[in-house]
């Protein structure tokens, strides 16, 4: 059979405290709900259905990027009836994996066993449970002879029921002819008098159908996420396991606590990355490069054998043997070319700079084509806004620009060209030509001894 994947994602949060809906708040740079779709991504080429409720706007736009079904379910009525809105597209002979949208934790290796489980002993029905050393507020898995016969929701349960250590993850694998023949029999006749999808393992044991439990011992894979003591506990676990992967394919972390690496960053091996340093959305690190200390790369990929140091990278692209820092800021749409130096305080903004490039220190490029082998002095100013438009300066290849230059664009300094320190530039430079735009220095001889004399 098929595998279709129902997520539960109609829940408010109320314990969140916060105007966002609960599963799209993040860890490891992407909300909840993300973390479940990508995982079914993984396991079956049906795309999955997303049930939404409270915040359903903000919840799909958090998965537009995403290729999934949506289903709102008006009034949350409990998860029995949450699966009840999604009937229309659960189709017959398919294997329905019911999963929630807090729940970002758990593995894929896991729910590949947890499959293997359910198919290898002809299964209608398994639920996957876990043991925690606090089972307050779960779902008790109650069993007969062996096998599961009922889930007890913790407000439900008598003291004897309450004993019970083995619980409820939420996480269901069940026949979908089956399911779609018997959901209507989930009522809501409960404390919360809400419709339990747990009850469908009852309807299914009153049938005679093959029904079980499958047991996991790491229950912090099941961990949901209700508020924020919670959503900092599961972005902890989040990134120890990025990390170790990390480390484990050849990349070293010098001080794995102290690092953020989001999902899906790539990083080669042989890099080196210093604490304080975060590497986010969807990034890629090349080989042999070194990170930090205390460095931002953001949604930008750095090539081979680049040296980042105390640097924010944003949105941009980072060739070979390029150097980068102590306190530089490369904003978006920027594209550095292979060994470049980008020294201490420098910052650039949707800029092109070319091979061999130096700009070494305290020196502003915005919206700038800097072509290859120029050199930038200290406190060059791309001046690139006039307060209502912004244009584009063109520095060519082997140019030299000196210190404290401003650069008016819309302007072009040609190939092979020179601009003299202290120099404003407003017209264009000829290719070879020394521009200087500056007043003469005069020396007044006594100057100063009759300054003083007059005070």
């Amino acid at each position: 059979m098929d595998i279709k994947a129902i997520i539960l994602a109609a829940g408010q949060g109320t314990r969140m405290h916060s105007k966002l809906p609960k599963v799209i708040h993040k860890i490891a740079g992407k909300p909840l709900v993300e973390h479940v779709v990508l995982l079914t991504q993984a396991l079956t080429e049906q795309k999955p259905v997303v049930v939404i409720g409270h915040g359903a706007d903000q919840v799909k736009e958090a998965l537009l990027h995403l290729d999934v079904d949506f289903i709102l379910q008006h009034e949350q009525l409990g998860t029995g009836h949450a699966i009840m809105m999604a009937k229309e597209h659960i189709a017959e002979d398919e294997t329905i994996l019911v999963l929630y949208g807090d729940t970002p934790l758990i593995d894929k290796k896991t729910l590949v066993d947890f499959i293997d489980y359910y198919n290898e002993n002809n299964l209608d029905l398994s639920v996957l449970s876990m043991k925690v050393p606090d089972p307050t507020g779960y779902g008790r898995i109650v069993k007969e002879s062996g096998k599961l016969n009922k889930i007890v929701e913790h407000k439900d349960a008598d003291q004897n029921t309450l004993a019970i250590d083995e619980v409820n993850s939420g996480i269901y694998l069940m026949n979908s002819n089956q399911l779609l023949m018997h959901m209507h029999k989930i009522q809501n006749n409960n404390k919360q008098n809400e419709f339990y999808l747990t009850d469908i393992v009852e309807i299914f044991c009153q049938q005679g159908y093959n029904v079980d439990a499958y047991c996991i011992d790491d229950y912090t894979q099941m961990l949901g996420i209700n508020n924020r003591v919670q959503l900092a506990e599961a972005e902890k676990i989040m990134r120890n396991r990025i990390n170790l992967e990390l480390m484990l394919s050849g990349v070293t972390i010098i001080d794995p606590n102290n690092t953020y690496v989001d999902s899906g960053v790539k990083v080669g091996k042989d890099t080196i990355i210093y604490p304080g340093s975060m590497i986010r959305c969807n990034s890629i690190i090349g080989e042999s490069c070194e990170i930090g200390p205390r460095t931002v790369i953001e949604n930008s990929i750095i090539d081979d054998e680049v040296t980042v140091k105390e640097s924010q990278i944003l949105n941009s692209r980072v060739g070979k043997r390029t150097k980068v820092g102590p306190y530089a800021y490369v904003r978006p749409g920027s594209n550095i070319g292979e060994e470049v130096k980008i020294g201490d305080f420098v910052e650039i903004k949707n800029s092109n700079i070319g091979n061999g490039t130096k700009i070494s220190h305290l020196t502003y490029v915005g919206d700038g084509d800097v072509g290859e082998k120029v050199n930038l002095g200290c406190g060059v100013v791309f001046v690139n806004y006039d307060g209502v438009k912004k244009y584009r300066t063109k520095v060519g290849n082997d140019s030299f620009v000196g210190c404290n230059v401003n650069l008016v664009a819309p302007v072009e300094v040609s190939n092979d060209a020179y601009v003299a320190a202290g120099t404003t530039v407003t017209k264009d430079v000829p290719e070879g030509a020394l521009a200087i735009g500056r007043e003469k220095q005069k020396n007044i001889d006594g100057w100063v001894k009759r300054k003083r004399s007059r005070k």
